[in-house]
């Protein structure tokens, strides 16, 4: 059975361009393009598509409203496609709260041909968008608000707080779990480096979001900064992100070496250098995701003495990346999105004083 995409972007050379990229996929068809949302609303009645693809700049109705009413009157996985995601980033933050399953921007330049080269990252964004579970929208909250979150209680161990250390890996999905798992952090946590799946100019929009909700501050890796309890650092979307030590302080690298597991960054690199600069004072989280980035770095995580949580398979938007650590060996606890804060936290007030070095 073929996976039905109906495209909705205003542009005639783009949807002609995507249904020559889809249809030449032996797993996936065209079953509509529409011109904007009032006709793809009709669109989505006759031929009940398995993944929209969605433009965000169109006629009649912003792409954003169409995807916040699609969203809460009929859930579906939304890929969204548009020129407008890479100069407004913050806009495809949006997006992704919104319930879209992932993005991908146009090219800038010569885009007919541009498209042609992006056939293996669109054609694989909506085969994982195919597989995602997606949930209906919650009630749309005032502008500028976000839906209260009650952070977990401090650690008050200061030794905790400046020598044990969370490393996170996520990808499809990760920006609103990162978000969840975020918001629940005391001020006085670990502190936090996280690799999430982005392209390059996408990284510090999220991050800046995620620094305007947490207690904690959050901002995109530099390289070479203190590494500071209350404090989570993102890799950015050009280099891989790893932990390093400078004396008696934990500290950021970043590498622009060649993709792992095609990505750059890539949980893995991350995950093998807390292995190896951290051993037993890391405490590694891996979220929703496709592929098995993460899973052979959290078993080296592992065997190198830090404790290991995975996301359960029903709280994640896709099961690859926590399945494959968990069928490694690599995660010693899986649990729900809602709950992994708490057990980590857990874990680290109760053995966050134990052997704290090295």
């Amino acid at each position: 059975m073929k996976t039905k995409v109906l495209i909705v972007d205003d542009s005639a050379l783009i949807r002609s361009v995507m249904k020559e990229i889809i249809n030449s996929q032996p797993d996936m068809e065209v079953v509509g393009a529409a011109p904007d949302p009032l006709v793809a609303r009709e669109m989505i009645k006759q031929t009940n598509p398995d993944v929209l693809t969605l433009d965000v700049e169109m006629p009649k109705m912003d792409g954003l409203d169409f995807l916040e009413k699609l969203m809460r009157l009929r859930p579906m996985p939304v890929v969204m496609v548009s020129s407008l995601t890479e100069r407004g980033s913050e806009i495809t933050m949006r997006a992704l709260e919104l319930g879209a399953v992932d993005f991908v921007t146009k090219p800038k330049m010569s885009i007919q041909h541009g498209m042609l080269e992006y056939t293996e990252l669109i054609t694989d964004k909506i085969r994982t968008a195919a597989r995602a579970r997606v949930k209906a929208a919650p009630p749309r909250l005032p502008a500028g608000s976000v839906q209260p979150v009650t952070s977990l209680p401090p650690l008050r161990n200061p030794l905790t707080s400046s020598e044990k250390l969370i490393i996170i890996g996520a990808s499809t999905g990760g920006t609103e779990a990162i978000k969840e798992f975020l918001l629940q952090m005391p001020s006085d946590c670990p502190g936090i480096l996280i690799t999430q799946h982005m392209p390059e100019g996408f990284t510090r929009s999220f991050a800046k979001r995620l620094d305007s909700l947490c207690r904690i501050a959050v901002s995109e890796a530099a390289g070479d900064e203190r590494i500071l309890p209350g404090h989570a650092y993102i890799a950015p979307g050009h280099s891989h992100l790893l932990l390093a030590r400078s004396g008696a302080n934990y500290v950021t690298r970043l590498d622009q070496g060649p993709p792992v597991n095609r990505h750059r960054p890539s949980v893995d690199v991350l995950f093998r250098s807390a292995a190896i600069c951290a051993g037993k004072n890391a405490v590694g989280v891996i979220l929703t995701g496709m592929g098995k980035d993460g899973a052979q770095g959290m078993l080296e995580m592992k065997q190198a003495g830090a404790y290991n949580f995975a996301q359960d398979e029903a709280s994640c938007v896709v099961f690859g990346m926590p399945r494959e650590a968990i069928a490694v060996g690599a995660a010693d606890e899986v649990g729900p999105l809602n709950e992994l804060p708490a057990r980590v936290l857990q874990y680290l007030a109760t053995y966050g004083s134990r052997a704290l070095r090295v």
